[in-house]
């Protein structure tokens, strides 16, 4: 069993393996997978711990939330999660509540026919891969979910340097001889918290967990969450054997939707955007009228995210219901928190290098800044109309296809328009169309621009008055057809944003 390296502040002793987040994990892995057997792999778990607070919260704004509120308070299961120290506030963010959201791998609660549906087995552990911060201004209006990888690169207080998902291990650990599984609890999720408030600068005001068996539960009580895949999705290691397209899912397809690593392009950060949209359609459905309109599929909801969750001490929350009762599905936002990239560390591990401490603190400080207004400004005119005949271009060949321009030029006299000149660019490695003008020739650049759909018309300074010029790139496909669409950027890893309101296809 691998030890954190003593240069870095870790401990002298291995913990234990129901507690070692590093066990059965092989020195060095990549975001793009690893080398887990099927029924061992790690499992994302922020989905389904906010899709149970959020059975709490979103139903109880309903007519009847005090009587559900009670229901879940009675019921809810309470951890003491909150530090007395090494959790303070150091950005400003006014009146804002942060919630910190983990986790549980445990499936001690499963019979043998629950693990066997869940393409898994019993396990007490305390692993915590996945944690995600929820961020809600003091007025409600909105909320943002920011997603912490699991192998971000972090100092744990007391341990020095690791990845961030060994710090509930460690804090459980570091229980007093003797603690009750409770205790044990309590001690891992905050040293978690001290961690997660130091990284962002944040206080962290409440806590909550779910466990495996709950998000099962919770997902199929709902009657299933609507999800859009860009291609097939089969996996032996999760289970997940979907279809491309947009579908409902629920049970242990929801879960190993959830849980999935294997065979995604960008490995755990493709599973994060999962469990996001996983989130953002949990909170469409329960937001739809068959669950709001449905006050006996409320309480069952309500029961059994309360029977999943674990939250903290002072956590009220039917208050929680009260200040999130604004929020609409468009004004809550996914994150992932800002990081540089893949590394190792001095033991060969990989890693994930988080951006440094001030850009941390100010994205977290940010979460719930009010745009900047726009500036007045007077409304555009609407340009002249202007005849083909009077519009003279200048056709240039930029594409690389010989004999381009004249073709072009050909195609423009038919349609009209007076053709003065054609020639090569200033080189063939034009990837885009262009209709380039000088400032107050925006009528005659408008009527080029509606015989070339999609190309690029901007002001030049080195341009002829009255005359514009039309620079042909690879992606012309002749007079009075569109261009070619550019194809979609590439995504940035770490750099991706949504909102629950998103619907859109996903890897």
């Amino acid at each position: 069993m691998s030890e954190t390296p003593d240069r870095h502040g870790g401990m002298d002793r291995p913990l234990p393996p129901r507690l070692d987040p590093r066990a059965g994990r092989s020195p060095r892995q990549s975001t793009s997978g690893s080398s887990s057997t099927p029924g061992h792999a790690r499992l994302a778990t922020g989905a389904r711990v906010v899709a149970g607070l959020l059975s709490l919260v979103l139903l109880g704004t309903s007519g009847w939330g005090w009587y559900l509120g009670r229901v879940a308070d009675a019921s809810v299961n309470r951890t003491n999660a909150i530090p007395s120290s090494g959790n303070e506030q150091t950005v400003d963010t006014g009146e804002a509540m942060n919630l910190l959201l983990v986790g549980n791998d445990s499936r001690a609660g499963a019979s043998e026919e629950e693990l066997a549906l869940l393409n898994t087995e019993a396990n007490a552990g305390l692993n915590t891969d996945t944690m995600i911060l929820a961020h809600v201004p003091g007025d409600g209006s909105a909320a943002s979910f920011v997603s912490f990888p699991r192998d971000s690169y972090v100092q744990i207080p007391g341990h020095g340097w690791d990845k961030l998902n060994a710090a509930y291990a460690y804090g459980a650990m570091d229980a007093p001889e003797g603690a009750s599984d409770a205790g044990v609890q309590a001690a891992g999720a905050q040293l978690l918290i001290q961690t997660i408030s130091s990284l962002t600068g944040l206080r962290v005001d409440h806590y909550a967990e779910v466990d495996l068996l709950g998000f099962f539960k919770l997902s199929t009580v709902v009657g299933g969450v609507e999800v859009n895949l860009c291609e097939p999705a089969k996996d032996s290691f999760s289970g997940i054997d979907l279809p491309a397209g947009v579908q409902t899912i629920s049970g242990e397809q929801a879960l190993a939707f959830v849980r999935q690593r294997h065979g995604l392009p960008r490995g755990d950060f493709d599973r994060i955007i999962r469990q996001q949209t996983f989130i953002g359609g949990m909170i469409r459905k329960m937001l739809s009228d068959n669950v709001l309109l449905d006050l006996g599929k409320q309480r069952e909801l309500v029961q059994a995210a309360a029977d999943a969750l674990t939250v903290d001490q002072n956590l009220n929350l039917l208050q929680l219901a009260q200040q999130m009762q604004s929020v609409t599905p468009g004004s809550i936002d996914f994150q992932t928190v800002p990081y540089i990239g893949d590394d190792e560390d001095d033991a060969g591990r990989y890693i994930l290098r988080l951006e440094d401490e001030d850009t941390l603190h100010t994205f977290f400080a940010e979460l719930d800044a009010d745009p900047e207004p726009a500036a007045e400004t007077a409304a555009p005119e609407t340009p002249e109309v202007v005849r083909p005949a009077d519009v003279d271009v200048e056709v240039y060949n930029g594409s690389g296809i010989s004999g381009l321009a004249g073709d072009a030029g050909e195609e423009l006299t038919a349609a009209g328009f007076q053709v003065i000149g054609t020639a090569n660019a200033d080189s063939m490695d034009y990837e885009v169309t262009e209709i380039r003008h000088v400032a107050g020739d925006e009528a005659l650049a408008a009527a080029l621009a509606a015989q070339v759909p999609g190309a690029v018309t901007e002001v030049v300074d080195d341009a002829v008055s009255g005359t514009v010029q039309l620079v042909l790139g690879s992606d012309f496909n002749g007079v009075g057809q569109a261009v070619t669409a550019a194809p979609a950027a590439p995504v940035t890893e770490g750099a991706d944003a949504r909102t629950a309101a998103d619907t859109g296809c996903i890897n």
